[in-house]
């Protein structure tokens, strides 16, 4: 559920009715609404919560999310951003509490959500049927015009340009066909890296960039050691030997590392994305050589969103994927 939705709970008793939030394939509560659902004074749950992270059952970095709710104030509708727990939460302090209306919501939100679930399932599986028919005919197409262009003289000089631009996708055609079949490699590579990025470096940028864009008091703030990690993760070594040893492997997994740790409590893609521009810049391959981008903005949009959507079994396929669209052929 890339979306968020809103579904109302009753309980069976129709005295209770709540708007629930569904996101990131969980439902959502606010503490508000936790206290309405089990009928009990907003210390009581409080008390609940704090022992539920302090005793570690649960993290909070996992399981708690800031969402921006409208409320009405006097006569006015305010936007709050107001913290929200997840099921994982909500089941754990209906356990605690002893709560028959935990019992309810918990069978309630499991069905809720497989239904999402089915439903989101069927609708990707058509998608992806389309698109790859789709791609068939057009791989057809773009073989047939780039056969045209070699045998056949054309007079009129701006068929001939739009027929050589159809036929210039045939790369990205190729890499999409490489994908399909699992035959994708890392090649054509700009060898080791002249710039290293560092930690202290990149909470450097991430403050410029929060100051320049304006972004929330959230933006950029860590939840954990994980950013950290990511950083290292890419420089890391077996045998002295760097697992990941040209720009475009370490660019394409701190990209992958930064988006998937979710380090922070806001703009994890957008600071993934930027850190991944700025490393492949200070290392001199942002732009080829006739001083054009070697990935469009839209292209690098497209990638973020597929990762923090993907597998982690499908890691390797993703990294080949961005390091073939930024290696030496584009």
């Amino acid at each position: 559920m890339a979306d968020s939705n809103i579904e109302i709970y009753k309980s069976e008793s129709g005295e209770t009715e709540i708007s629930v939030r569904l996101e990131n394939d969980s439902v959502w509560l606010s503490l508000a609404q936790l206290v309405e659902l089990f009928q009990r004074d907003k210390s009581v749950i409080s008390r609940h919560l704090n022992n539920i992270f302090n005793e570690k059952e649960l993290f909070r970095s996992a399981t708690v999310a800031i969402f921006a709710t409208v409320q009405i104030e006097g006569n006015r509708a305010v936007e709050r951003k107001i913290e929200h727990f997840n099921l994982d939460v909500i089941i754990s302090v209906g356990y605690r509490i002893k709560s028959q209306h935990g019992t309810q919501f918990r069978i309630w939100a499991n069905k809720i959500l497989k239904q999402y679930l089915i439903t989101g399932y069927s609708i990707n599986e058509k998608r992806l049927s389309q698109q790859n028919e789709q791609l068939k005919q057009l791989q057809e197409s773009v073989k047939i015009l780039g056969s045209i262009l070699h045998h056949k003289e054309l007079s009129n000089d701006e068929s001939i340009g739009l027929l050589k631009i159809i036929s210039d996708y045939a790369y990205a055609l190729d890499i999409l066909d490489q994908y399909d079949y699992q035959t994708l490699e890392i090649k054509e590579t700009s060898g080791k890296e002249t710039y290293q990025l560092t930690y202290t470096e990149a909470i450097h940028q991430i403050k410029l960039a929060k100051n320049v864009h304006g972004n929330s008091e959230l933006f950029g703030r860590e939840k954990d050691e994980s950013f950290k990690s990511s950083i290292a993760s890419v420089y890391q070594t077996a045998g002295g030997i760097d697992v990941y040893p040209s720009i475009e492997e370490k660019a394409a997994n701190l990209l992958y590392f930064i988006t998937k740790n979710h380090s922070f409590t806001d703009g994890n893609k957008r600071i993934a994305a930027f850190l991944f521009l700025y490393f492949l810049e200070k290392n001199g391959v942002l732009y080829d050589t006739s001083g054009n981008k070697r990935i469009a903005d839209n292209t690098l949009v497209a990638l973020t969103l597929m990762i923090a959507v993907s597998k982690p079994e499908e890691k390797d396929t993703m990294i080949k994927v961005i390091v073939n669209l930024i290696n030496r052929n584009n």
